[in-house]
């Protein structure tokens, strides 16, 4: 059983997106927050699985309160769930530590799928905003080598592709585990936490290139 936590300042969003996760047999509702300073409060005393963030949000907004949640609790994943696709929103976001950004107009099936993604570990970036973001990170140069080994940069490469753990596995012919070996290695040697912070770091410091993609 995944345990959610839906954070919204509008309760009719919530309202509909409860009853969306509800009619899933592996998903639980544990929790509503209406803004980021009440989410901080109820990671604490519910421990979710996964959150389902608004960006804009009164007290405290989305990318503050995934910043702080995942400074506190690291284990948790985040998603953006917004109406904004500025660029400017979704980077800010994604570099606070969300596990990935989604549009409200998104079909219901595909927040699911994300919500399952994330806790798995993987990124979810909603298809329109990918080309964008990665627009925004191509004119990366490297800084220093990171000490990435062949099989690393090969695994970062087919995550940034946004093929799954178990789709990297087959594609290179190695067992999941050894994909999730690679990518705890891999956010250790680019300090970062999740799937979406390596492939948007290592874009920006020139590791990966817009032309692999």
């Amino acid at each position: 059983m995944i345990r959610v936590l839906l954070v919204d300042d509008h309760a009719l969003v919530r309202e509909g997106t409860r009853a969306l996760l509800s009619r899933q047999d592996d998903l639980e509702v544990v929790g509503e927050a209406g803004n980021g300073a009440q989410a901080l409060e109820l990671c604490a005393t519910l421990r979710p699985d996964v959150v389902v963030m608004d960006v804009n949000m009164p007290e405290m907004g989305g990318i503050e309160a995934t910043r702080q949640i995942k400074r506190a609790h690291p284990q948790i994943a985040v998603i953006g769930l917004s109406a904004h696709d500025d660029e400017a929103f979704v980077m800010a976001l994604l570099e606070a530590g969300a596990a990935g950004y989604l549009l409200k107009d998104a079909p219901g099936q595909e927040l699911i799928n994300a919500i399952h993604a994330a806790r798995r570990g993987e990124s979810v970036i909603a298809p329109q905003l990918t080309q964008m973001l990665l627009k925004r990170v191509r004119q990366g140069t490297p800084e220093r080598a990171y000490n990435l080994t062949d099989r690393e940069r090969e695994v970062l490469l087919e995550a940034a592709r946004g093929f799954s753990n178990k789709e990297i596995a087959k594609r290179l012919d190695i067992s999941p585990k050894t994909v999730e070996v690679h990518l705890s290695a891999l956010f250790e040697k680019l300090d970062v936490a999740s799937r979406t912070e390596a492939v948007i770091g290592a874009m920006k410091r020139g590791i990966i290139q817009l032309s692999e993609l």
